[in-house]
């Protein structure tokens, strides 16, 4: 609790950390009670749910080569700043295009605006990396964390009280709302040049398409330098193929198999369970980060969600279901926590924004891969029990592959910050 205190004197921190929250809001409240006002609508075709999904995945990958480049080269408060006002503008635009009913514009409009805000995460996250002290970063993961499992609590809730009682026109102008407090609390903070500008004043004009590419293929030449950072990365990729099962599964076992008459309702109470068991794992998690080795955390909860995930397959009643959902779900803040911890300290500053700029790509690449490939053969070729078979499934073997390698390379990464602090010392000397 006394690190939580401390963290929230920062004034800085906690702009950035309620810009966050609200942004994510604003991203989650729309999405939600879209993605129910389409099942509604298109009963019969859930393919239109999968899209939508996809059309938050998807942008990533046609401004992957840019979002990291920004946010290094460009000035992070104003990204993020602009980011959640063009968001808002866009929201109303989406309002617009639903009213007129015409869906490809209206999935144009929702691939636009999730572009956009793939811009917002980098900037923000790099602000935050440079205005903690190194032993504030898993502190704050772990809030993150939190802030996580009280959108996974109340989220879809949210959603999808605002769709019932406003209806889709409302939850997303409550989007809109939502992305201008975020722009407001940006602009509030007084963050210093040197974290706002890392590597120097550079205008828009000045980011050519060679420069663009030069700094992207060093974010690669980074990451591949750095073995440990490699290894991370292999993990990202697998979970993206999670995120993008689990954005839909838990849904579709509720409306096609356990509650086809009651999904909505038990759709409320699935992200009440699901949220409290990551609230719970949070608290643990960052107990639990003063006590043992970041990697064995990772480790730990790999395992753990994956097996969880496996079984809740074989439920044949909502109650176990949700029991294992619950077990499930305690396991991942493990996992983020972590690995939120672990990365602001191994990752030079200047290189922060292209070092995400590789990792969200890679994440929303097999993502968007496992919502095409559910959008296509569900549930005609996949039955919904197969889709929690392939996500434990990959939790798991990422949760083996890294008690594997993580403890090598951890043990080398030590080796190599030691080294390198006593060639400081006697330099000094």
């Amino acid at each position: 609790m006394k690190k939580f205190k401390e963290i929230f004197q920062n004034a800085n921190y906690v702009k950035l950390f309620f810009a966050n929250f609200t942004s994510q809001m604003g991203s989650t409240i729309g999405l939600t009670a879209f993605m129910f006002y389409l099942l509604d609508r298109f009963s019969e075709q859930p393919f239109y749910a999968t899209l939508t999904e996809l059309m938050f995945s998807v942008p990533t990958l046609a401004v992957f080569f840019l979002v990291g480049v920004f946010a290094d080269r460009l000035d992070r408060q104003k990204i993020a700043y602009y980011c959640d006002w063009i968001s808002a503008l866009l929201s109303i635009v989406l309002l617009l295009t639903i009213i007129i009913g015409w869906m490809p514009l209206v999935f144009a409009v929702l691939f636009l605006r999730s572009a956009i805000q793939k811009f917002f995460f980098p900037a923000e996250h790099a602000m935050i990396q440079g205005i903690l002290k190194n032993e504030d970063y898993t502190t704050a993961a772990g809030l993150n964390q939190v802030v996580m499992g009280l959108f996974m609590l109340f989220g879809n809730g949210i959603g999808i009280f605002v769709y019932w009682t406003v209806g889709v026109y409302g939850a997303i102008l409550t989007d809109a709302l939502t992305f201008i407090i975020s722009a407001l609390l940006i602009r509030s903070c007084r963050i210093p040049e040197e974290v706002r500008l890392p590597n120097g004043s550079h205008k828009l004009n000045d980011l050519n398409i060679a420069l663009v590419f030069k700094d992207f293929n060093l974010g690669m030449k980074y990451i591949l330098q750095h073995k440990l950072l490699s290894a991370l990365l292999v993990g990202f990729f697998v979970f993206g193929v999670v995120n993008g099962g689990f954005s839909v599964m838990p849904i579709f076992m509720l409306k096609y198999k356990l509650e086809p008459q009651s999904y909505e309702e038990y759709s409320i109470l699935l992200g009440v369970i699901f949220g409290a068991g990551v609230l719970i794992g949070s608290f643990v998690a960052s107990l639990l980060t003063q006590k043992i080795k970041l990697y064995q955390l990772i480790i730990a909860g790999l395992l753990i969600s994956g097996s969880f995930i496996i079984a809740a397959s074989f439920s044949g009643n909502t109650l176990t279901f949700l029991v294992l959902l619950f077990a499930a779900s305690f396991g991942l803040p493990l996992v983020n926590i972590a690995i939120g911890g672990w990365m602001p300290s191994i990752v030079d500053p200047k290189m922060m924004g292209r070092v995400q700029g590789w990792i969200s790509p890679l994440m929303m690449l097999s993502q968007s891969l496992t919502l095409g490939f559910i959008a296509l053969s569900f549930p005609d070729i996949l039955k919904v029990e197969m889709l929690f078979w392939m996500v434990g499934g990959c939790l798991a073997l990422v949760g083996v592959f890294y008690s594997l390698v993580l403890p090598k390379l951890t043990k080398k990464s030590e080796e190599n910050v030691k080294t390198h602090s006593l060639e400081k010392r006697s330099f000094q000397s």
